[in-house]
């Protein structure tokens, strides 16, 4: 299959990305440009204005303009961010919230409503510990910068109070000062990586909880996907499988690396189009 089809990929500059960057892996019948940015510009760029052919995209936007039926991207299973989220829960340590269960009636921050950490960590506090969504109070903003807005505009569900932060406040500035009680965030604060006495992680030894909840449930939370251009994916319906192997040929390389002894470079065989051994991303 000859290269022919131009791709402009967005993706962050990861491990498992990699090896599609630096060309050790490629993906067939297409001329890929790589474009490596921070998710959340991608994330902007993708769904505001879809800009690129293969993208990496937030899994709960995603899913939402899926459920819209207005989704301008194909998703494929490729996972390129998994993680758990207990660690993305910050309190108020003045304020007696020592329990999931303290938080009901509380006034949380959250950069997004949206973003896939806070709808796993609203999984968790239903599921877990039966705090549902309208148990608490949201307020969204920028984390260190104000102003920001939901990327994909949603009526929030019944019975939710979501309002958004002051302005020219930012959240990790009202977590610090006290006008939020908690905040829910990928990204550590400012205020909690200064230092603040006040501020804290509501599971203190978060890795702890992290491994009894995957031991118990098997769930290691997915957080972002890659999604194909729809209109490609009708031209050519090929393009879906050749951009799956190349991300998991990519992966395997990866987790080869991980695998290697120490100071010695990692031992890979492959096939004969130049790639090793596709596996499940």
């Amino acid at each position: 299959m000859h290269r022919s089809v131009p791709l402009a990929v967005a993706c962050g500059n990861y491990d498992r990305t990699r090896p599609l960057i630096d060309g050790q892996v490629f993906i067939e019948g297409c001329r890929p440009v790589f474009l490596p940015q921070s998710p959340g510009e991608i994330f902007f760029r993708a769904f505001a204005h879809e800009e690129f052919d293969v993208s990496e995209l937030s899994l709960s936007s995603y899913a939402m303009r899926r459920a819209k039926g207005d989704c301008p991207y194909v998703g494929i299973p490729v996972f390129l961010s998994r993680a758990f989220r207990h660690s993305a829960i910050y309190v108020r340590t003045d304020r007696d919230i020592t329990r999931p269960e303290d938080l009901r009636g509380r006034l949380v921050g959250v950069p997004e409503y949206q973003i896939t950490a806070a709808v796993w960590v609203r999984g968790l506090l239903q599921e877990e510990y039966g705090i549902a969504p309208r148990d608490l109070r949201w307020v969204s903003g920028g984390l260190e910068m104000p102003g920001r807005i939901e990327k994909i505009p949603f009526t929030p569900p019944s019975g939710v109070s979501l309002e958004g932060a002051p302005a020219g406040k930012t959240l990790s500035g009202l977590l610090e000062e006290g006008g939020i009680d908690a905040l829910i965030a990928p990204q550590a604060p400012s205020c909690f990586i200064r230092g603040i006495p006040t501020v804290g992680r509501l599971f203190a030894h978060f890795g702890v909880d992290e491994e009894e909840y995957y031991r118990r449930t098997g769930i290691f939370p997915i957080m972002h996907i890659v999604g194909i251009r729809t209109s490609l994916v009708a031209r050519h319906p090929w393009l879906p499988a050749s951009v799956y192997k190349a991300f998991a040929a990519a992966k395997d390389i990866a987790v080869a690396a991980l695998r290697a002894p120490p100071n010695r470079s990692a031992t890979w065989r492959f096939d004969s189009a130049g790639a090793p051994p596709a596996v499940p991303v």
